[in-house]
Formats: C-alpha cells, sequence, structure tokens
C-alpha cells in the first residue's frame, strides 16, 4: 500500500495549523496613545512590555482623544489606555454624577456593547484640575473653582492656559462654565501644548490652566491646586482598554497589562511625567527604566 499520498496530506495539514498558529501569535498588535507626556509614557512601556513578551508591536500615538478612540473601534489600533470619565462622558454621554467604581463598571459595560474590553483600572485619576501660580495678584487667595467663577464673574480678565480640547469637551470648559456659573470668554482663552502653558504661567503670561492632575509639573514649579469644590470633574482612572477579538486571540494581554495597571497610582505618574517634563529624559528611557522597576 502506498502511504505517501496520506503522510504528504498529513504533513501538510500539520504544516498549515502551525502556520496559522503561527501567523495568529506573530500578528502585530497596534497600541495607540493620545498627544501629552503620559499617554506618550504608557504608549511605549506598553509597546516595551508587549514585545519582552514576545509580540510584534505598532505604535501610533499621538492622536487626539477622538481620533484614537475612533481607530479603536474601528480596527486601526488594538489597544490603548482610556480614562474612565472621558469614556464616560464623551463617548458613552452619561452625565450623571457616579462614584469612581460606578464610573469604571459603566463605561466597562457600554464600551463592552461595542467588542471593547476595559481591564483592571489603575489607581491613577488623572482628573483635570486648575492650578494658579502663588504670588500671582490675579489669583491670590483663591482656594477653589468656585473662586475663580466669581472672579470672571466680576469682570477680571483672567488668562486660561488648555489644550486643544479642553473648550469643546463637556466634560471640559462647556460644562464646568454650566455647572460653576461663569463664562470665560474667548478672549480669555489660551488653547496650547500644556507644557508650553506651564512655562507661561510660571512666567506670567498666563494666570490659570486647565491642567491634569497627574502632570509633574505641578509639584516642580510649586504650583497650586484649585479645590473642585462642586465635585464636576468626575473620575478618570487610567485603564487599558482592548478590542475584545485582540485579545481572544491574544489572551495573555489580559495578564501582561494588568500587571502594570495594578501598579500605577497618582504619586507614580507624576513622577514618570516629571522625568520627561522636567528633568527632559526621553520616553523611551522612563519606559525602560520604570519597567526595570518593575522586574519586567
Amino acid at each position: 500500500m502506498n502511504f505517501a499520498p496520506k503522510l504528504a496530506k498529513t504533513l501538510l495539514s500539520a504544516a498549515a495549523i502551525a502556520l496559522v498558529t503561527t501567523t495568529a501569535w506573530a500578528a502585530t498588535i497596534t497600541v495607540g496613545g493620545k498627544n501629552f507626556t503620559e499617554q506618550l509614557i504608557i504608549a511605549e512601556i506598553t509597546k516595551q512590555l508587549l514585545e519582552s513578551k514576545g509580540h510584534t508591536v505598532d505604535k501610533k500615538d499621538g492622536m487626539g482623544t477622538k481620533i484614537v478612540r475612533a481607530a479603536l473601534e474601528n480596527g486601526e489600533v488594538d489597544l490603548y489606555w482610556e480614562y474612565t470619565g472621558t469614556s464616560l462622558i464623551t463617548f458613552n454621554k452619561v452625565t450623571e454624577r457616579l462614584s469612581p467604581e460606578e464610573t469604571y463598571n459603566r463605561v466597562k459595560e457600554l464600551d463592552g456593547e461595542k467588542g471593547l474590553v476595559w481591564l483592571a483600572p489603575s489607581a491613577a485619576n488623572n482628573t483635570y484640575a486648575y492650578v494658579v501660580k502663588p504670588g500671582n495678584a490675579k489669583t491670590e487667595g483663591m482656594e477653589t473653582i468656585s473662586d475663580l467663577a466669581k472672579a470672571y464673574n466680576d469682570g477680571k480678565d483672567i488668562l486660561m492656559g488648555t489644550t486643544a480640547e479642553f473648550p469643546k469637551r463637556p466634560d471640559g470648559l462647556i460644562g464646568l462654565e454650566k455647572v460653576y456659573g461663569f463664562e470665560t470668554g474667548r478672549a480669555n482663552v489660551r488653547p496650547m501644548d500644556l507644557g508650553l502653558a506651564y512655562n507661561a504661567l510660571a512666567n506670567g503670561d498666563l494666570d490659570t490652566i486647565a491642567a491634569q492632575a497627574t502632570d509633574g509639573q505641578i509639584a516642580a514649579l510649586g504650583l497650586k491646586t484649585l479645590k473642585d469644590d462642586k465635585g464636576f470633574f468626575p473620575n478618570y482612572a487610567l485603564t487599558p482598554v482592548v478590542r475584545k477579538e485582540v485579545l481572544d486571540a491574544n489572551p495573555d494581554l489580559k495578564e501582561t497589562l494588568e500587571t502594570v495597571s495594578k501598579k500605577l497610582d497618582d504619586a507614580t505618574m507624576q513622577r514618570l511625567n516629571s522625568q520627561v517634563d522636567v528633568e527632559k529624559k526621553t520616553i523611551e528611557t522612563v519606559a525602560a527604566d520604570y519597567l526595570k522597576s518593575l522586574g519586567m
């Protein structure tokens, strides 16, 4: 009996299975990221970490919030780190006040219906925060955002630095003005890169910044954070979000990414951000050093 055809068919099938398995594992994972320091750092940490685990990674960072989210939904990006409050308000249009846990559970449920999986959240809460420089006559004595709102209502020309997105966001200036009952006035808003905004605040060219709570410059420049006394800003827990089909094909991603998310907190992110923005270390170096500190 001639076993050659059967043997050849068996070998061919085995080779095909091996090829499919190898291709699935070797498929490039595209890591997305936004266009500010914290996001650039976390995207690079993710890239280096996944590569150390044998994955081929394509990093696409530097995108706007809506752009990177759209890229995740349409499959151009496989995963990126998002903030719970951003998904709650900007993407899912939920306006009710929720606790941090409720916020996470709600976005996990709503985004899950879109094929997006929220992994374990970090303790890093990069919520918005208004900061002022002590010694500035226009803001001296301010303790709360209500104090800032009163100053605008009293007609004071307080120059506010923001990101390009903040004035247009419902969880940004639009919503803040409604809750606190004031109008900044277009002439008083200066959209710009946050790094430049911090320099302008330090030099006295700005009076306040709509900053992010984990920014490294806040402590480095000795700035004062105004209390959100009406509790407008929601919790913004930094969390890895992965397309379900990608996670199903690469189940190891969950444990790998959660190893990082479970260790991040406000102090850690402030330190990493400061290393880039204040100490001028490269994104790649900061990411590598952080992973080494975790033994990874």
